[in-house]
């Protein structure tokens, strides 16, 4: 089996856990003989990329012309009119762009063709999708592939385009809605983006059944259409806990995500704020970066938690791996969660977890300790149980590993490998 595959994010190049799952889910196809050709906006070096194809679309640009161009904003019309937009953007932000930006035109598209790919998340994202996407339609002519993979709202229309020239089949993987980034306050285009691929696909894959039941009822997509396929964690760990020298002697309780709305991170530094009156010999940490970054700082002085809350900004790589490492509980207390791959990376390093029950792996979490994430008093209580109670501690990191025996890569791509191949079959 031979799959195009589209990402926008390929590890060490990331921005959350996107990136992360397409390196496990290509690993575990590679690992039953599935051949990947993977498609980056733009290809660096230090890629883990030895399993599979690895493409960057910066490296043939200089195939998009102004008729293609023209060609596939016309095909597909929610590319017609984009506002320069990016995929985290808050609803301040995006009035403020609104006030001050005019709207992409082909125009303008056309002027950024000599550019390179910045194969990030700035301001000329939907200029690159919509060159992304004709450099899709130009590979799927030129390639020899069984079935077509896209991942995300960013790299649909290139799935879209290489279907339509090529006839095979189309998967378009959903990590994570606009209703999980914005809320009720949804970016139009962004919507429209994703209802199109998801129209488009002959399969929609959800991370969750959470994410698949807003995909049907947010989007009217027909329900045998979309499947659950659930995400999973590499269980290498270069770290343990006890070869690290921890800085502080208290308990470490650990947030880390993007500081932004769907993340709850406010939840966590309330629930700090309750914990840290009852009881004082811990710390609060929260590793990331995003929009509400500030807010947060703001609300940890407001509660006074300075001597005791620590913000350490984005981190990546063995960094991520020695915090959880000195950690001895993680909190994710996500308001719209589609999968959630954070805890399971911290259970990797026998750390206890609290998840929202608002995310997609608590599905698979049958023992862990669930929460609303509207509920800080709970939290806080549940917080204040695990790191004052060394046996609890102990069991909710026991049961963890035990879960995490049946969470495999290669079972998701059997899962994968299985959608493929009934595509394919029916095709035939």
């Amino acid at each position: 089996m031979r799959v195009l595959m589209f990402g926008w994010e390929f590890p060490p190049f990331i921005s959350g856990g996107l990136g992360t799952a397409c390196l496990g889910l290509t690993k575990g196809l590679a690992s039953l003989g599935t051949e990947v050709s993977f498609v980056l906006p733009r290809l660096e070096t230090g890629e883990d990329a030895s399993h599979l194809d690895l493409i960057g679309a910066n490296q043939i640009r200089s195939t998009v012309g102004v008729r293609e161009v023209a060609e596939l904003t016309n095909r597909v019309k929610v590319l017609e009119v984009l506002s320069p937009l990016r995929p985290y953007i808050t609803e301040k932000e995006y009035r403020s762009i609104l006030e001050t930006e005019r709207n992409l035109r082909i125009e303008d598209i056309v002027g950024e063709l000599d550019s390179d790919f910045s194969g990030g998340y700035g301001e000329n994202l939907m200029a690159e999708i919509v060159r992304y996407g004709v450099i899709g339609a130009h590979l799927a002519t030129k390639g020899d592939f069984d079935v077509i993979h896209a991942h995300d709202w960013m790299t649909f229309p290139a799935g879209i385009e290489a279907r339509r020239v090529s006839g095979k089949p189309l998967v378009v993987h959903a990590h994570a809605l606009e209703f999980d980034r914005s809320g009720e306050h949804v970016n139009q285009q962004v919507y429209d983006i994703e209802r199109a691929g998801f129209e488009a696909a002959d399969t929609v894959i959800a991370v969750s059944h959470y994410t698949r039941d807003r995909i049907i009822t947010r989007y009217s997509i027909p329900p045998e259409k979309v499947k659950v396929v659930y995400n999973a964690v590499s269980r290498d760990r270069r770290f343990g806990a006890l070869r690290l020298h921890k800085p502080y002697k208290e308990k470490i309780v650990l947030f880390l995500g993007r500081i932004t709305l769907q993340k709850g991170p406010d939840y966590f530094v309330e629930a700090a704020a309750k914990v840290l009156k009852q009881y004082r010999d811990v710390r609060f940490v929260m590793a990331g970066s995003g929009d509400m970054f500030p807010r947060m700082v703001e609300l940890m002085a407001d509660k006074r938690l300075a001597d005791r809350f620590h913000f350490l900004g984005f981190v990546r790589g063995t960094d991520v791996e020695r915090i959880y490492a000195m950690s001895d509980l993680y909190v994710m207390p996500s308001v719209s969660e589609p999968f959630g791959i954070t805890p399971l990376e911290a259970m990797v390093h026998d750390v206890p977890i609290i998840v929202s029950r608002q995310s997609g792996v608590a599905e698979l979490l049958d023992n862990a300790v669930k929460v609303d994430f509207w509920d800080v008093d709970l939290l806080a209580k549940s917080i204040l149980e695990i790191i004052t109670d060394d046996e609890l501690s102990a069991e909710l990191a026991r049961k963890g590993a035990e879960t995490l025996k049946k969470i495999r890569w290669e079972q998701a791509a059997e899962q994968v490998i299985d959608i493929y191949s009934q595509l394919c079959g029916e095709q035939a």
